[in-house]
């Protein structure tokens, strides 16, 4: 008899299935995807299967098998016997969710090694730095002290670096649109079940943050400079040559702080950054401004991908004009449809941009970031 490796991966959008859960799927895993939207699952367990379909012209299909759904707003039970079969326990849920799903895990992993001594892998693949590191105080602050000092070679926690372009689609299909190109880096020392796709290092900060300050950081700065500019698609937006030098110099300031901090090769990172600008270029994925610029609040946030390079350019006696410029255009999204967005129009109308870049950036008002930031702004408005 065959014995089926499980994993558990919490987030069934199109990221959880056409990225890190259609890699499980291909590695061998029977994929068990958690998440609230009961039309997701209950299709998953309908069908069974999907197809990843590449944004390219050749537009190749791999079709996706052994996945069921769980819904962990009314299948608690079930999630947590789910948990105590897997190998893997993976998220695509966004950070902000991940104290939302901590309890259950913490219920899973507790009943886990009440009987068995299999080890379990976390991996939290989120846009953030230190994703796992955050997940894994949200669950322990639901486990008790003799379940914490049980969890030694038995549960391991993994921060990780995802990358891969996936613009929102159709979600009455299971059938998920990505990008030809990904990276999945994984940062451990231990041996661990390979996983098709996944790349192990030891020193995960030079690869999170070259991918956050440069395919996160750029993405964005297209998005509110298209917006701005009126445009509806990221790569119309890059059919203006001009908002195109605009993003390379920005990503130039984000590169000149990556080569000092981490000794890159100066060359190699200006060749990634333009392989990155063509892989926005991708017409076939046909991706929207409003989707990659959606909810600023969190993008300008202390440690997201506008305002921590700049910090760091700032500390580094770096140039970060650019990248004010793009946080100044980001206080510019005023999409009425994007909640994030229109609370910071809100402020920005009652109290100006220095208290939002206080309150949601962290930024002191008489900082040479701010003051910055305001000038751009301003030239901004007056176009």
């Amino acid at each position: 008899m065959i014995m089926v490796k499980h994993t558990v991966h919490f987030g069934a959008g199109n990221i959880g299935r056409g990225f890190i859960g259609a890699l499980f799927s291909q590695s061998g895993y029977h994929v068990t995807f958690v998440d609230i939207a009961d039309q997701i699952i209950s299709k998953l367990n309908e069908d069974k299967s999907y197809e990843v379909k590449l944004a390219s012209e050749e537009q190749e299909t791999i079709k996706i098998e052994n996945v069921s759904g769980l819904n962990n707003m009314n299948q608690e039970n079930e999630v947590i016997e789910a948990i105590q079969d897997a190998t893997y326990l993976t998220t695509a849920i966004g950070p902000n969710i991940l104290p939302r799903i901590a309890p259950l895990i913490a219920r899973g992993i507790s009943e886990r090694i009440a009987k068995t001594n299999e080890k379990l892998y976390v991996i939290a693949c989120e846009n953030q730095i230190g994703a796992t590191d955050i997940l894994k105080k949200y669950i322990f602050d639901n486990l008790d002290d003799e379940t914490k000092g049980k969890l030694e070679g038995k549960v391991y926690f993994f921060n990780s670096a995802v990358d891969r372009i996936v613009p929102i689609q159709d979600q009455d299909s299971l059938d998920v649109l990505v990008e030809p190109y990904y990276e999945w880096v994984v940062e451990t020392e231990e041996e661990i079940p390979p996983i098709k796709g996944m790349k192990i290092v030891e020193d995960l900060a030079p690869f999170i943050e070259r991918k956050l300050f440069t395919v996160n950081t750029g993405h964005a700065v297209i998005a509110y400079l298209g917006y701005f500019e009126g445009k509806s698609k990221i790569h119309e937006t890059l059919e203006d040559e001009a908002v195109t030098s605009q993003v390379r110099e920005t990503l130039k300031e984000t590169g000149a702080y990556l080569v000092k901090e981490y000794g890159l090769n100066q060359e190699e990172h200006l060749s990634y950054i333009n392989k990155n600008i063509e892989r926005f270029r991708n017409p076939h994925l046909n991706d929207m401004v409003t989707r990659v610029g959606r909810a600023p609040k969190r993008k300008l946030g202390p440690e997201d991908r506008l305002i921590r390079p700049a910090t760091q350019a700032q500390k580094a006696g770096l140039s970060f004009t650019n990248l004010a410029k793009a946080i100044a255009a980001a206080l510019l999204f005023d999409n009425p449809e994007d909640a994030e967005a229109v609370e910071i129009q809100e402020m920005l109308q009652e109290h100006g941009p220095a208290y939002v870049l206080k309150n949601v950036s962290g930024l002191n008002e008489d900082s040479e970031i701010t003051q910055e930031v305001i000038k751009q702004y301003e030239i901004l408005k007056k176009k």
